[in-house]
């Protein structure tokens, strides 16, 4: 159901609220939801994971995303979920858009195609974010522009 993108970082296709004990018994800590409520039905909208999520001890955040939505900050968010917890599952339709914010938002601390790599061997081809991620790359080792 879920697969592994980095350490304590999966994402998986909708979730139900009866997939909460698995997960919990899964050693999982966090869910991060990444599906809009306007793609599911009330059965599977954020506040229903998340009150499933809660009643087993795991953290939730709702953080719904779309292609265009993937700004700074909403990848902001996903990082720094992320970061602090000790196994997350982030998850959307599919699990592309989840992976996708986790290789965006880790584009300032690792090289192109490392994140590449890793939403690769989790299944999710994110070939086409390759030119973003490069001039990321580069921009940041080109360092600040001091002429100004």
């Amino acid at each position: 159901m879920f697969r592994r993108i980095a350490d304590n970082y999966y994402v998986s296709p909708q979730i139900e609220a009866g997939d909460i004990a698995a997960l919990a018994a899964e050693g999982f800590t966090c869910i991060i939801c990444n599906r809009p409520d306007t793609e599911v039905p009330p059965s599977q909208r954020a506040a229903v994971i998340e009150q499933a999520a809660r009643a087993y001890g795991l953290g939730f955040v709702e953080n719904p995303l779309t292609f265009k939505t993937m700004t700074a900050e909403p990848l902001a968010l996903q990082r720094r979920t992320a970061d602090k917890e000790r196994k997350v599952l982030a998850y959307c339709a599919s699990g592309m858009r989840s992976a996708a914010a986790w290789v965006l938002s880790h584009s300032d601390s690792m090289e192109c195609e490392a994140l590449l790599a890793a939403a690769t061997g989790a299944g999710y081809d994110l070939a086409a974010l390759r030119p973003m991620l490069m001039a990321r790359e580069k921009a940041a080792k080109a360092g600040p522009d001091l002429r100004s």
